[in-house]
C-alpha cells in the first residue's frame, strides 16, 4: 500500500521520504547505510532502499560501495541540495536539529517536541506549524538552553520555544499545562545525541523561545 502524503508537508511523496532527506541532508558530513537509515526512521529496509534509489537517480545523494556495504551521503555538488536541505529541515528536521543542538546540555533527563509540529508528525491534519515547541525535562543551565534554541532557530528557519520542567514536576503533572501536554501528541527526541547517532524523533506514550526575545517558560519544581 502506498504511503500517504505527510501532514507536515504534503508536497513530499511520503513521510519516509521527508525523514530520510532530513537525516541525510541535515547531517551532511555523515555517511549512512540503508540499515542505519531504516533503524533511525523505523521503516522497513525495502521501503528505505526504494527511496534511496529515487534520491540517487535525482542526484540528491551519492552512494559509495565498499564490499557489500553501500555508504550514502548528501551530494554537495547538486544545485538542489541546499534548498532541499532547508525545506527538509524546516518540515521534518526538528528531531535531528534539536538532538544535535541540545545534545551537549547537562542535567537533562528527557526532551520532547509537542504542539502543532508534533501533531502534524503524528498525522493530524492542520495548518503548517509556525514554530517548534520543545519541552526539556531536567535542570539544565538556562543560558545554555537559550544558546541551543538560537542555533536551532537558525537551522530550522523558525522560532524554537522552550519549556522547562523538572523531572519531579513532569512525573507529578500537577499543573494544567503539563497535564495537557501529556495528553497531546508528543515526539521524543533522542537524548543525549551521543556519538553522532542522531535519529528521527519517535512517538511516545504518556507513561514513558523565541530569541532572548523568546520566552523560556519557567520550570515549576
Amino acid at each position: 500500500m502506498r504511503e500517504a502524503a505527510p501532514a507536515l508537508l504534503p508536497v513530499f511523496r511520503s513521510q519516509t521520504q521527508g525523514e530520510l532527506l532530513a537525516l541525510i541532508l541535515g547531517v551532511a558530513d555523515q555517511t549512512w547505510t540503508i540499515e542505519e537509515l531504516a533503524e533511525r526512521t523505523r521503516r522497513p529496509y525495502q521501503t528505505v532502499a526504494g527511496e534511496i534509489r529515487r534520491l540517487e537517480r535525482a542526484a540528491i545523494v551519492t552512494i559509495d560501495t565498499i564490499g557489500r556495504t553501500k555508504l550514502i551521503r548528501a551530494n554537495a555538488e547538486s544545485p538542489y541540495t541546499a534548498p532541499l536541505t532547508q525545506l527538509a529541515l524546516m518540515s521534518f528536521g526538528p528531531p535531528v536539529v534539536i538532538a544535535e543542538e541540545f545534545g551537549a546540555l547537562e542535567r537533562v533527563d528527557q526532551i520532547y517536541l509537542y504542539g502543532s509540529w508534533a501533531a502534524r508528525h503524528d498525522g493530524h491534519e492542520g495548518p503548517a506549524p509556525n514554530d517548534i515547541d520543545v519541552l526539556v525535562v531536567g535542570r539544565p543551565d538556562r543560558d545554555a538552553i537559550y544558546e541551543a534554541a538560537q542555533r536551532a532557530e537558525q537551522r530550522l528557519g523558525r522560532d524554537v520555544n522552550v519549556t522547562l520542567r523538572t523531572l519531579q514536576a513532569w512525573d507529578a503533572a500537577e499543573d494544567a499545562f503539563t497535564r495537557q501536554v501529556k495528553t497531546s501528541p508528543l515526539v521524543a527526541v533522542p537524548y543525549p545525541a551521543g556519538d553522532g547517532a542522531v535519529g528521527m524523533g519517535k512517538r511516545t506514550d504518556r507513561t514513558a523561545p523565541r530569541r532572548r526575545s523568546s520566552a523560556i517558560r519557567r520550570s515549576q519544581p
